[in-house]
């Protein structure tokens, strides 16, 4: 029996079904976004993220990645991030549809989920969310990225409900070299979020799970 397989079977019959009716990668965004956003210090495995029915956007960006590699795509993974000491860092699940990339996500921010696959490249793609990324100072925090990670290479192929390879699957993925994405004298220069740009990108978020103000 495969991961994939291994994983379904330790599902509850009703999670089972649900994980069934997925059929495309927005399928899986509107999953993630059923679930409840906990910004916590507890990093889940995508088996108890479904079984808790809440998650962060790293927990819940292994779950998509899981989830779209059971549609047939990769298990690919990225780490977009701030400023450091600024923000939380956002993880994005890739597919590819015809040589073009898209992303699905679990987020606490409107703005930062699901893209269509209509990117050339990953950069590409990263900066659509660069004017959304926005801290609770009403700033422009978002500055590199990593490079695609291949979770199904991961030696440990129980990552996706043995909560000791998961530990090890995140911090293997965290230990991932950022690309920058703008200069310090870019990012110098960045014009701030006006008030009614702010209110926008706020819409429907649980502000206390924000970073700076959630209680860790």
């Amino acid at each position: 029996m495969n991961a994939l397989a291994q994983f379904e079977s330790r599902l509850p019959a009703e999670a089972r079904s649900a994980i069934k009716q997925l059929k495309s990668p927005f399928d899986v965004q509107e999953y993630l976004q059923s679930l409840t956003y906990k910004g916590e210090v507890r990093d889940r495995s995508p088996l108890n993220v479904i079984l808790d029915k809440q998650c962060h956007c790293l927990d819940g960006g292994f779950l998509g990645a899981l989830l779209l590699w059971k549609l047939g795509f990769k298990p690919l993974v990225i780490d977009i991030q701030p400023d450091p000491g600024m923000d939380d860092d956002h993880v994005l699940a890739l597919f590819q549809r015809d040589g073009r990339w898209g992303a699905v996500a679990k987020t606490n921010y409107v703005n930062l989920g699901f893209r269509e696959a209509v990117h050339k490249n990953l950069r590409e793609l990263v900066m659509t969310y660069f004017e959304h990324y926005v801290s609770i100072h009403q700033l422009k925090v978002l500055r590199g990225y990593t490079r695609p990670f291949d979770a199904s290479k991961f030696p440990l192929t129980d990552w996706g409900w043995d909560e000791e390879s998961t530990t090890k699957l995140y911090k293997k993925f965290y230990a991932r070299k950022m690309t920058p994405l703008i200069t310090k004298k870019m990012a110098g220069r960045l014009s701030p979020v006006t008030d009614r740009t702010y209110a926008a990108e706020i819409m429907y978020t649980n502000l206390n799970e924000s970073f700076g103000n959630r209680k860790e």
